[in-house]
């Protein structure tokens, strides 16, 4: 196939993009490779893919819609997987207008390029974040998001919203993502493993909101991956007897789906934390500080959905998944 892959330089997407490529697809990668963390980080993910057979890439943000539809025209591709958007809790609060641009404008040029271009499929990075205020554990998709409490869940629902209005209007098929905390060798910089990891070995306290408390269902990248591909090779497809009046909010009787993706195994921060002082053979000295704005203290994946449809299965667990972060973090940073 050919496979549009925004956010190419992100995280997620250069390791989607690796996949892909390993399986014989073609992938154009789309990125702005902006310095909301270190663009040299990038641009080495990016390293890693331009020698691969298959790969192209373009240069461009999601909100410049005469870049996107160029590539589009030039690489016509048979589904797109877009992961591009502006991250972070935190920075919503600071940088509301990033958010706008890259989650909300930049996203109806994605659906737009879609629509016109005849894609077969569209998957797109949602966020755990949606379920905001939420107290119900296992967070599922069949239960009601109306409560965000920072702009970017309030973005990600969004665009589940505007997704679900052109698999409606247009018969396109989309399917979107609820990640919950992805981490892993090649991470991005602004999150708890990368930021413990760095501070600890430097000698430097690490922030630990919630005073230690919070829970997360971390994800290991690997599983991440190999939920989205399974995702993309499943294409949903309308359900004529579709009940709104009775059906989950995850489904429609348009070509439509909502997943959580995660590993259903959530973990205490502060053992987390063990682990890479473990794998460091450092202690960590913590800096405990209350609840920060727009954070929520436990996040749960409830992934049955994701089993029952595709077949996703994530099997690594969080201490293996640390110990080849540090392992990878000592190599590249020398450290």
């Amino acid at each position: 196939m050919r496979v549009l892959v925004t956010g190419a330089a992100g995280f997620i997407g250069s390791s989607l993009s690796r996949y892909l490529l390993a399986r014989g697809d073609e992938v154009l990668g789309y990125d702005n490779v902006n310095d909301y963390y270190d663009p040299a980080l990038k641009e080495s993910r990016l390293a890693r893919l331009q020698d691969m057979k298959g790969f192209r890439f373009v240069r461009a943000g999601l909100e410049d819609r005469p870049a996107m539809e160029r590539a589009f025209e030039d690489f016509r591709p048979h589904r797109v997987v877009n992961l591009a958007a502006q991250a972070g809790v935190r920075y919503s609060i600071e940088n509301p207008q990033a958010y706008v641009d890259s989650n909300i404008v930049g996203f109806v040029n994605i659906l737009e390029a879609c629509r016109h271009h005849g894609v077969e499929h569209l998957v797109y990075a949602s966020s755990s974040s949606v379920y905001g205020a939420n107290t119900k554990l296992p967070f599922s998709v069949d239960d009601s998001v109306d409560h965000p409490v920072s702009l970017y869940a309030a973005t990600k629902k969004s665009n589940e919203l505007m997704a679900h209005t052109y698999s409606h209007l247009f018969g396109l098929p989309t399917t979107g993502l609820r990640f919950f905390t992805v981490y892993g060798p090649w991470g991005r910089p602004d999150m708890a493993l990368f930021l413990f990891t760095r501070n600890i070995l430097a000698g430097k306290p690490i922030d630990v909101f919630n005073h230690g408390h919070h829970r997360r269902d971390f994800t290991y990248i690997d599983d991440i991956v190999e939920g989205i591909t399974r995702t993309l090779d499943k294409v949903p497809a309308p359900d004529p007897g579709y009940d709104f009046g009775q059906g989950t909010p995850a489904a429609s009787a348009a070509p439509y789906r909502l997943y959580n993706i995660g590993s259903d195994r959530p973990v205490e921060l502060m053992r987390y934390i063990e682990l890479i002082e473990e794998n460091l053979g450092l202690k960590a000295e913590c800096n405990l500080l209350p609840l920060q704005p727009g954070d929520v203290p436990e996040s749960h994946a409830d992934v049955q959905a994701l089993r029952q449809d595709v077949g996703y299965a994530p099997t690594t667990p969080v201490e293996e998944g640390i110990r080849r972060f540090v392992a990878w973090y000592r190599d590249y940073y020398g450290a």
